[in-house]
């Protein structure tokens, strides 16, 4: 005869230690593991994407408006495209580009470009250096000198281009008045070659050189102050450690200084366009002030020719390639040599 042993119930304790309601066998009902995958590949899908998303702005923006007009005006470049019929295109080949290297007003603007870049980036960045040395030491109000830097680059192409137009007129402009006051013949700015040229440059150094001096200034905050000690320890002067310790560790400063006032002058426009008034975009009567950028405009806006324009854009293009590259092994042999 099998004995047979019978089990009670337990009930749980209540607050008061007493005997209560027997304790549920679980707490709640569990979510279904279809719920639960579901939400992993949501996490895992949210995880992955929303950087993408994030960015997709930036690139749809640069397809629409970077990437499209580059391919388009590549496209245009081999085609005879006039801007008074847009829908008719003719297949040219390379004929645009050997067009234009046969053309003495594209190597008249190269040249322009070439002289007006050198007139204006090297006594700019020259006297940018010289400004943020001057502000690199103690001086009283220098938060107002760095925000008075910063004014000229603030002022729209239009305003300076106008002001100096008018400083630089035949007839009662200021600098003629102060040319006539020490005995010289007044200068036909506008007309003349290297006169013309000479004003365009400084309406640029005007507008850059506080840009490009707090450049320098950022740079050589961040020089370490333990050379300049050693230097002075050395018995250096300012001007020593100025040419031996500044100038050495700004190297790579002035070069990226270098380059995008090279850019920007390859791409010069707007400064030669309102100086040169009504035939601004022809450089002058002679075109004697006219870039790059003023011979596309005066291409494709002005005479129509938009295959031509685009090859011309394309030019440039390669033009800004060569110098990147150049800036490339400048910046590789200032690496080996440091």
């Amino acid at each position: 005869m099998s004995e047979t042993t019978e089990y009670a119930e337990t009930p749980l304790p209540g607050p008061s230690g007493e005997g209560g309601a027997a304790r549920p066998a679980t707490a709640g009902r569990a979510s279904s593991p279809t719920t639960s995958s579901w939400r992993s590949r949501l996490y895992r899908w949210d995880t992955k994407a929303s950087p993408y998303v994030f960015v997709a702005p930036f690139f749809l923006f640069f397809g629409a408006f970077g990437l499209f007009p580059l391919l388009y005006t590549g496209w245009a470049s081999l085609h005879r495209l006039e801007l008074t019929n847009l829908d008719d295109s003719t297949w040219l080949g390379l004929e645009n580009y050997t067009n234009l290297l046969q053309s003495d007003y594209f190597w008249n603007a190269l040249g322009n470009t070439f002289t007006i870049g050198v007139i204006s980036t090297v006594p700019q960045l020259a006297m940018a250096l010289g400004i943020a040395h001057l502000l690199n030491y103690k001086l009283r109000g220098s938060t107002l000198w760095r925000v008075a830097m910063l004014a000229p680059y603030a002022t729209s192409v239009a305003s300076a281009s106008l002001v100096f137009t008018l400083l630089f007129a035949w007839d009662g402009g200021m600098v003629n008045w102060m040319i006539g006051s020490v005995g010289f013949d007044p200068v036909n700015w506008r007309e003349s070659s290297w006169g013309s040229q000479f004003a365009v440059s400084s309406i640029v150094i005007w507008r850059w050189t506080g840009y490009n001096a707090l450049i320098y200034l950022a740079a050589m905050q961040a020089v370490p102050h333990d050379l300049y000690e050693s230097a002075s320890l050395d018995g250096a002067s300012r001007r020593q450690q100025f040419r031996h310790v500044t100038i050495p560790m700004l190297r790579p400063t002035i070069l990226f200084t270098v380059v995008v006032s090279t850019i920007g002058a390859t791409q010069l426009f707007g400064e030669p366009l309102l100086f040169g008034g009504t035939a601004g975009s022809k450089g002058g009567a002679d075109h004697q002030f006219q870039t790059l950028g003023l011979y596309l405009y005066d291409q494709g806006w002005i005479n129509g020719h938009l295959g031509r324009a685009s090859a011309v854009a394309w030019l440039m293009l390669l033009i800004l390639l060569l110098i990147a590259a150049v800036n490339l092994l400048i910046a590789r042999r200032l690496r080996k040599d440091r």
